[in-house]
């Protein structure tokens, strides 16, 4: 994912990869594309909606995106 083959350069992607290998069990070959996008489906999903993060306090990013939301209606809404 990097111009000289680095797994440095890119720390965010490389953390994400170890995630979906260790968390979400994805470690092992996928036998097709559309069964790999599925799984990926899967795993944004519940990764966004379902696993709280330690650097969000323990809530889920949809939860933070939520409430952004939510602040800026209000900031435009007064």
């Amino acid at each position: 994912m990097t111009e000289n083959g680095d797994p440095y350069e890119n720390a965010l992607a490389e953390r994400m990869n170890r995630t979906i290998k260790e968390e979400f069990g994805l470690g092992a070959t996928i036998k097709n594309k559309l069964m790999a996008k599925l799984l990926m489906d899967e795993v944004v999903t519940l990764y966004n909606e379902y696993r709280p993060h330690l650097s969000l306090n323990y809530k889920t990013p949809n939860d933070i995106y939520k409430k952004s939301l939510t602040n800026i209606q209000e900031v435009r809404d007064n």
